[in-house]
């Protein structure tokens, strides 16, 4: 939807300088696919409001779904930590320094648990002890699409990420989570060793950025911005309910 159609509901969300409840500057990220059913997410792998807005997500699609309106979800790039050495870094010692103080970082980890607690989300905060670069995980988000269990293989790097406090940097560990979404694992690992589509998902997060996205989760449907943050189930069925009929009026009316 164009700037003028967007929501004004708020939610949640996580940019370069954090996490915290203020919404991102919706944008026009318009690609032409479909008329009101493609929802594309602009989201990092390691954004726990990205995790909290996929649970949120699957609710308000189960209402709509109710309802007759179905939706197709696709899954896009952006890096929180763009400069992020390839090893990664301490993950303590990376927030006390971006936040400011360790007790900052461990204010803003307080809220995130209570919102994934609400979501039905455990996070195990004590157990991540590293802020992984994400590229590699971007990259296999992209093959998972490839091979048609993409929302299947976020929802294992985000659990292996804020559940298990893996290290989803390592290419061995997110050969782990594509095999359990039911890829072939020497397949990705062959592929992680490579270096193909590494350029694109770096050209896609910077598309996004010049888009205007500053803050993830952003969700857009059929490449109109439409909000962004982890707004509630209900808000985000209204939202997209209210886009999709927007979106088809459009295509009567030009039709």
């Amino acid at each position: 939807m164009d700037d003028q159609r967007h929501t004004d509901i708020d939610g949640a969300v996580c940019g370069p300088e954090g996490c915290d409840t203020d919404s991102a500057t919706p944008t026009n990220l318009h690609q032409g696919l479909g008329v009101g059913t493609r929802i594309d997410i602009v989201s990092d792998t390691i954004c726990p409001w990205c995790y909290i807005g996929k649970r949120h997500l699957e609710a308000a699609l189960a209402t709509l779904a109710a309802e007759g309106l179905h939706f197709t979800v696709h899954w896009n790039p952006f890096q929180l930590n763009p400069d992020m050495a390839k090893e990664g870094r301490d993950r303590a010692a990376y927030r006390a320094w971006k936040f400011g103080s360790a007790e900052k970082a461990k204010a803003i980890d307080e809220r995130i648990q209570g919102a994934a607690a609400a979501a039905g989300l455990h996070f195990r905060q004590d157990l991540m002890t590293r802020t992984p670069n994400t590229i590699d995980s971007h990259r296999l988000i992209w093959f998972a699409g490839q091979k048609g269990v993409q929302d299947a293989t976020m929802e294992i790097v985000f659990k292996a990420y804020f559940i298990e406090g893996k290290d989803v940097g390592d290419p061995e560990i997110l050969a782990d989570c594509a095999a359990e979404a039911g890829m072939n694992r020497d397949e990705v690992v062959a592929f992680l060793a490579s270096d193909l589509a590494d350029q694109e998902m770096r050209a896609a997060d910077q598309a996004a950025r010049e888009a205007g996205v500053s803050g993830v989760p952003s969700f857009f449907l059929d490449g109109y911005s439409v909000f962004s943050g982890a707004m509630p189930p209900d808000q985000m069925a209204q939202a997209f309910r209210r886009g999709q009929q927007i979106l088809r009026e459009q295509a009567a009316k030009a039709a």
